[in-house]
């Protein structure tokens, strides 16, 4: 009670126009030290003053596309990365929308973009009380979304709303696994006009009934001239992806990665292997009767490297213009070469060349050189590059004697031919996943 009298009197004894001033003086205040902070990150020009957002939309769309050319990332992510920070990007899309109100457009741009580091996987992690459902409904996916823009873009980013749209993909790396589908698609990620989802959505085989809202929700947003990309590689094996992806967008442009099917095979088992290591051997698997060389081609390490067969399915609805075929073999040798045809193919201008990428013998394949922030390279991450168990050379020669028919049919289909039958004589070629 004695503290209510005494905040009567001093209410009385003070004037309300005083208070209201105090008030209002504060607030002002406040409001000016916001925008003075929000304004420290808007360094690109002397004449781009910020005074609540940038002066136009057209001279921004201008200005962030030049950022994105000159300050593109060159770095494969490290897969152990990835996959433990998957959960936290799902919970920051959820946080982010919740407690900033921005639009679903806004959001997703400023949510890819700001998901580049790991300092803000910390920030994630803070934010799991309010995303925890949004974690729950990505449980299928793999990878998250990383931006190639750097540290002075992600604080625009903060401080700018309405930029970026989400739409479905132009293009899609629809196989095959084990082909080098994650290494192409971190390399064509470099160039600061594909943005790609990280993490494998797996809609047209295992969501589809969710829906195309719930699909493109998954996509990052983009700017005018950006295209946009996913991939899931087990698209090219299931029956019924191709009309699912036709009839979404017939003109979309495919990206299939294809490799030495034996390689591809053992390359598969060797994954399988470090997960299950009480799986029978290569030779008991790929035999229905060894003693009788009859192959089990129901083995998804097996059917999946006959080409021909599943390629079939997808040009009942699409023409071969539409197709591009990667070369797991060059995409290693030649990683710029092979980039460069993927670039024509998508219409993009050849930014991401020889420059880009360095051989890492540890590993076996190119790595993308270190970004200019960074203190050391990057490669793809321990789940890649394991040593092939050795197999029987017989078991070897029995696989390329079976694969040679089905190879020749896809080397006429498409009207390449990829010469795996050079590589009959042993297990060298490819000898890691």
């Amino acid at each position: 009670m004695a503290f209510w009298s005494s905040t009567s009197v001093f209410t009385s004894k003070v004037p309300r126009k005083i208070l209201f001033m105090f008030t209002l003086s504060l607030s002002v205040t406040y409001l000016f030290y916001s925008l003075m902070s929000c304004y420290n990150s808007f360094q690109f020009q002397e004449n781009y003053v910020y005074q609540g957002r940038l002066a136009t939309e057209e001279t921004t769309f201008v200005t962030l596309r030049e950022k994105l050319y000159s300050t593109s990332s060159q770095v494969y992510f490290d897969e152990e990365f990835i996959e433990r920070t998957a959960t936290e990007q799902t919970i920051a899309v959820s946080s982010v929308r919740n407690s900033v109100g921005i639009d679903e457009r806004t959001s997703g741009w400023a949510r890819a973009q700001a998901a580049t580091t790991s300092s803000s996987s910390s920030s994630m992690m803070s934010r799991a009380a309010a995303g925890a459902g949004a974690a729950a409904a990505a449980g299928e996916q793999e990878h998250p979304e990383f931006s190639t823009t750097d540290s002075e873009l992600r604080r625009v980013v903060n401080c700018t709303s309405d930029y970026g749209v989400k739409t479905l993909p132009q293009a899609i790396i629809i196989g095959v696994k084990k082909g080098g589908t994650r290494a192409l698609l971190e390399a064509l990620r470099v160039h600061p006009d594909v943005r790609a989802v990280g993490n494998e959505p797996h809609f047209f085989d295992r969501n589809y009934e969710r829906g195309l809202d719930w699909y493109r929700e998954l996509m990052p947003s983009t700017l005018e001239g950006q295209i946009t990309m996913e991939k899931t590689p087990s698209y090219f094996v299931t029956n019924s992806a191709p009309k699912r992806i036709h009839s979404m967008a017939r003109d979309i442009k495919l990206i299939i990665v294809v490799r030495n099917p034996v390689t591809r095979a053992i390359s598969d088992y060797t994954q399988t292997l470090s997960k299950r290591p009480e799986i029978p051997t290569f030779e008991v698997l790929a035999f229905k009767n060894r003693t009788l060389g009859l192959i089990d081609a129901s083995w998804s390490a097996l059917r999946i490297g006959i080409y021909a067969l599943h390629l079939e399915s997808w040009m009942q609805y699409f023409p071969l213009s539409q197709m591009h075929f990667v070369s797991g073999e060059r995409l290693i040798v030649d990683p710029a070469g092979e980039m460069a045809k993927v670039q024509d193919f998508l219409g993009l201008k050849r930014i991401v060349t020889d420059k880009h990428f360095y051989f890492n013998k540890t590993k076996g394949f190119p790595c993308l050189k270190k970004p200019e922030d960074s203190s050391t390279p990057r490669c793809l991450g321990k789940s890649k590059g394991r040593t092939h168990p050795k197999i029987d050379p017989d078991v070897i020669r029995r696989l390329h004697k079976f694969y040679k028919p089905f190879n020749m049919m896809f080397y006429q289909m498409t009207g390449q031919n990829f010469q795996w039958e050079l590589e009959e004589d042993g297990n060298s070629p490819g000898s890691r996943d």
